[in-house]
């Protein structure tokens, strides 16, 4: 593989301080684990420097592939692999250029031939700040919209109205238990009809061999993940979905003391909003998305 300079500035970037802070030794033992056999001493140049020449020496040969792999190892991002997989976003949109692109596999990063739709600008997603998503109005959602089981439809469509009691009562605990086991079993019902695009999802739970477990042993969180990977849910519903998360941890008092969990008012009202939001992307996307797959 062979970079351009631009391409080969930002690795050197990533190397230096993007993916982690390296000092002057550390970069000595990174390029030397390469093959080199270089010592770090006085007179050492700047980090910047000495990482570009290193670079452009290995340009083109398999070195700089090791080179890559390396510093974008899956092991060096343990609890951070969402921040990994914005970094190779990021790096591809230099990598395309040279004619290639990296995608992660699990816990591996590979190489594979950049097409034409690689060159597709990316879209920066807005941040939606809390006061805004909570104003968001969501007048036409519809249970029946999903094709989900007539009985699954009429038992979900009992709790939006014993939810609705609750928010009027101020039982915000009850709330949030019935949102997230709401939310839940829409999202099993729409995964057992599409099972093959949400196995294949990266944000899939596997267990250490790879194989991604039954839907029966997914979390709430797993299913928001893939369905925001498959393009059912957008941004807006994934970043608030955290008052959702773990909920049938608190069911037990002594969970709810260990972990300080003390929801309120706003916290019910957000999970509520999760819900409908869910709910009406779900609706506009799964006949155009999935079922047309499917």
């Amino acid at each position: 593989m062979i970079l351009q300079q631009k391409t080969l500035d930002k690795l050197r970037d990533l190397i230096t301080h993007e993916t982690e802070y390296r000092k002057g030794h550390e970069l000595v033992a990174f390029f030397n684990s390469l093959g080199s056999k270089d010592v770090y001493a006085a007179g050492f140049p700047s980090r910047g420097t000495y990482t570009a020449d290193k670079l452009l020496l290995i340009n083109g040969t398999p070195q700089l592939d090791q080179c890559i792999k390396k510093v974008l190892s899956p092991v060096n991002f343990v609890a951070r692999i969402t921040d990994l997989d914005n970094i190779i976003k990021d790096f591809n949109q230099y990598l395309v250029f040279d004619g290639w692109k990296i995608v992660r596999e699990s816990k591996e990063v590979k190489f594979v031939k950049a097409s034409d739709n690689d060159f597709e600008p990316v879209i920066e997603v807005k941040e939606v700040k809390e006061d805004d998503f909570l104003k968001k109005e969501f007048s036409e959602i519809s249970l029946e919209k999903l094709g989900l089981d007539g009985v699954i439809t009429e038992t979900l469509n009992l709790r939006f109205d014993e939810i609705k009691k609750c928010l009027s009562v101020k039982a915000p605990l009850s709330v949030i238990f019935l949102c997230g086991s709401s939310l839940e079993g829409i999202l099993l019902g729409i995964a057992s009809k599409h099972p093959r695009e949400f196995n294949q999802a990266k944000a899939s739970p596997k267990d250490k061999e790879g194989k991604t477990f039954q839907f029966h042993q997914w979390t709430l969180s797993n299913f928001i993940d893939v369905a925001y990977e498959v393009g059912l849910l957008k941004e807006d519903v994934k970043k608030f979905s955290h008052s959702l998360r773990d909920f049938r941890n608190y069911i037990h008092p002594y969970e709810q003391v260990s972990s300080r969990f003390n929801p309120n008012e706003h916290t019910a009202r957000i999970s509520w909003q999760v819900l409908k939001a869910a709910l009406f992307q779900l609706s506009q996307q799964t006949i155009t998305k999935l079922v047309e797959v499917g």
